[in-house]
């Protein structure tokens, strides 16, 4: 994915705030959480571009792991669930949570190691062939570049109504 992580935590925020209305968090507090957690897997491209200097699949990075986040999210619902700190707990949920979906789209055209660090084996539904150079144009040429637009354009639809029945 490269356009298409912002939109779908935007979506998911939206989605989930009928279902959490009783909590005295602000909506503007729940939906910036959610697309940070959307782009956080992604800040590896750092220390992949700036340190690592692209020698090893940046899916690869822990920030990739589905294990990690799960664990955070885990942790994040008991702190939720057992502790005083119910907002921090459920922002936090929300933020891994959203790690997930990214985790789930990057699943589509791109290798995530699932089973890491127990099994050293990505998986992917579909693979992108390297036929155009620069390499991104390849993603951008493949029919999975119309999903995102279609996340994306879902995503402004939302916000357009949301603005409107504000």
């Amino acid at each position: 994915m490269f356009i298409a992580h912002i939109p779908s935590g935007y979506i998911y925020a939206v989605s989930i705030l009928k279902n959490i209305k009783k909590t005295a968090i602000p909506t503007r507090l729940i939906i910036f959480s959610a697309v940070l957690g959307s782009i956080l897997p992604d800040l590896d491209l750092i220390y992949f571009y700036l340190i690592d200097h692209r020698q090893t699949h940046h899916h690869k990075y822990i920030t990739h792991w589905p294990f990690f986040w799960i664990s955070l999210a885990i942790i994040s619902y008991t702190i939720y669930a057992f502790s005083s700190h119910k907002k921090l707990g459920l922002l936090t949920l929300i933020a891994f949570s959203s790690c997930m979906i990214h985790i789930i789209l990057d699943t589509i055209v791109g290798d995530i190691w699932w089973f890491f660090p127990f099994i050293d084996k990505p998986f992917a539904l579909f693979t992108v062939k390297s036929l155009y150079k620069p390499w991104w144009l390849s993603f951008i040429l493949h029919w999975s570049f119309a999903l995102e637009l279609a996340i994306c354009s879902l995503a402004i639809c939302i916000y357009t109504k949301r603005k409107k029945n504000n």
